[in-house]
């Protein structure tokens, strides 16, 4: 079952007038996503980054790990992309665009729910929302593959991975990107935590980890 999904309504927009965006901007940014504090449940580390998507680019990817242990699988994993173009490509709508994926095992039923896609994407889309962030033009599509076992392999468990590519542009206000763009990839954040099944950090709790480079 594939999802597609496009959302054109624009979110809160900067006040300011916009300016000419320049590396420095995108080092501003960038040093908010080296220094973003996610749960301690989430290991981040930076990897090599798309060349040829934008001029400027920078790539995480991320695993859910609840113990923090080496030798435990992830039980959700995904990518988070930020790319920076000054001429502020058409589709995009700005000049920055933050490409996604997220995906993790489900339980059973989810595979015969008809409202996964929907679901799924509200987990994305709330996350931005409750960060009370500004982006436009989100699109994305959300997967949802059950995989069944006969023969010889009869006796494994039905299983089912749900899987959110999804892609938006963030709308930052000049002189905020650090902030701003760290916000931004602790919603991801979050929703790669919804997808793994974590409860609610408690209100007051504060997230300790880092991306590691």
């Amino acid at each position: 079952m594939v999802s597609r999904i496009s959302d054109q309504r624009p979110r809160r927009r900067a006040a300011a007038d916009p300016v000419t965006p320049d590396a420095g901007v995108f080092q501003r940014a960038l040093d908010g996503i080296r220094s973003v504090a996610l749960r301690p449940e989430m290991v981040i580390e930076e990897v090599p980054a798309p060349s040829r998507l934008a001029p400027h680019a920078v790539a995480l990817s991320g695993e859910v790990v609840p113990s923090r242990l080496e030798d435990e699988d992830p039980i959700a994993t995904g990518r988070f992309v930020v790319l920076h173009d000054p001429e502020g490509p058409e589709p995009w709508e700005g000049t920055w665009r933050a490409v996604t994926y997220a995906k993790a095992q489900m339980e059973p039923e989810v595979g015969h729910d008809p409202l996964a896609g929907q679901a799924g994407w509200s987990w994305l889309t709330d996350a931005l929302e409750q960060a009370g962030l500004g982006w436009t033009a989100a699109a994305g599509t959300v997967t949802c593959v059950t995989s069944e076992s006969f023969g010889a392999l009869a006796d494994r468990e039905p299983s089912v991975e749900l899987e959110i590519r999804a892609s938006w542009t963030p709308v930052l206000t000049d002189g905020d990107e650090a902030r701003e763009m760290a916000a931004h990839l602790g919603a991801w954040g979050d929703l790669l935590c919804t997808l793994a099944g974590l409860p609610p950090l408690p209100e007051g709790v504060v997230a300790l980890s880092g991306v590691r480079r």
